[in-house]
């Protein structure tokens, strides 16, 4: 069974609120319905992380994917042109 997904915003929430007012991680993975492990590995990934270098970070990621795509369209356009003019010699 899927559980739900959460936000980036969400996550990074989720971590300050177990780090504020005394709250303990077991406490809050219940009061939320995520798995310790779930919470300790948001910890890992986004540790003190702000909201504003959160949405920074998703943003790169987005265009880092984009400029993947990019690159490898270029290359497979490439090899095209390549094999075209080997099967013209």
């Amino acid at each position: 069974m899927k559980g739900k997904r959460y936000t980036t915003e969400q996550k990074i929430r989720i971590l300050r609120e177990a780090e504020q007012a005394g709250a303990t991680i077991i406490g809050v993975c219940q009061a939320r319905g995520i798995s310790e492990q779930t919470f300790h590995r948001w910890k890992r990934e986004f540790g003190m992380m702000e909201l504003d270098q959160a949405k920074q970070l998703k943003e790169l990621q987005k265009e880092n994917a984009r400029l993947k795509r990019m690159l490898a369209d270029e290359m497979l356009g490439k090899e095209l042109l390549k094999e075209a003019l080997e099967k013209k010699l």
